[in-house]
């Protein structure tokens, strides 16, 4: 891994962090994720016209990471509605840097030195921290649904590391999942949305932020999926999960959840746990 493409995966970080606070912030969380699908429907269809086909080996894993990450997206919000940002958020993140972790050294057999297998667990244990640090504050369904949402993370990313390497076109790869994503989340929110008018007038209400965290996320995961073909997953997945850091500030900043002393230990370890995977390179 490169310093450009370390640098790259850390600015990922904070756009992920950032749009998942956007994301929190929108009281409906169909409405949320709707908009942020149709920022992507509106980028992603103009990137299928400009861009090639991604190689056809890499469709059944394309076509399988869009329903992964619709289910994603939907359990995030319902999770964000039933726990705090500051807990939420780190544990779906860790629970990813474990699961893509154990699947690229054992699957994919990716290997990893010891102080990047040291790091790795540093950050995994910090974000585990951070969550579990403040789970009285959490309902058991919102603990829940941010598992479930972790292993959706975690089966994305794993098929994600497999097609855009068959794709032959790590960008058209990311545009293809955009676009499709595009479709289906809005699709479904839609057909979720008890009330109909309701959630069209959330739409409208919401629009300028939702639009703001979806080109945000939209930007965040189209880096992760190129650093994805050049370097290996594991310290991919883990680097990108260091946008708690900002999530932590922004946890602070806007929804006024104090951290305490754990939480602030642990986001030291976990800025710790990126210097030694770099050191480790």
């Amino acid at each position: 891994m490169s310093a450009v493409v370390l640098l790259a995966v850390l600015g990922s970080a904070v756009m992920h962090g950032s749009w998942n606070a956007i994301a929190k912030a929108i009281p409906d969380r169909l409405v949320s994720s709707s908009l942020i699908g149709l920022v992507y429907l509106v980028v992603g269809g103009a990137g299928c016209l400009l861009l090639p086909l991604p190689d056809a080996a890499s469709w059944p894993a394309l076509l399988t990471s869009v329903v992964l990450q619709t289910a994603y997206l939907i359990l995030l919000t319902a999770a964000y509605a039933h726990s705090d940002f500051g807990v939420a958020y780190p544990l779906t993140r860790g629970l990813a840097v474990l699961g893509v972790t154990v699947l690229a050294v054992t699957i994919l057999g990716e290997r990893l030195t010891a102080l990047q297998f040291a790091g790795v667990a540093i950050v995994m244990g910090a974000l585990f921290t951070l969550a579990f640090a403040r789970r009285q504050r959490t309902s058991r369904r919102g603990m829940l649904l941010a598992v479930a949402v972790g292993v959706c993370v975690t089966a994305y990313s794993f098929v994600d590391g497999l097609g855009v390497r068959a794709s032959g076109a790590p960008l058209s790869y990311a545009t293809w999942l955009f676009f499709l994503q595009g479709v289906t989340i809005p699709l479904c929110c839609l057909l979720l949305a008890r009330d109909r008018r309701a959630h069209v007038a959330g739409l409208r209400r919401h629009a300028p932020v939702g639009a703001i965290g979806g080109v945000l996320s939209l930007v965040a995961y189209t880096i992760v999926v190129w650093a994805q073909s050049v370097a290996p997953l594991a310290l991919v997945s883990a680097l990108r999960e260091t946008g708690v850091v900002a999530a932590g500030l922004i946890g602070l900043l806007v929804f006024k959840e104090k951290p305490g002393a754990v939480g602030i230990t642990a986001t030291v370890a976990a800025a710790l746990g990126i210097v030694a995977i770099r050191l480790g390179m």
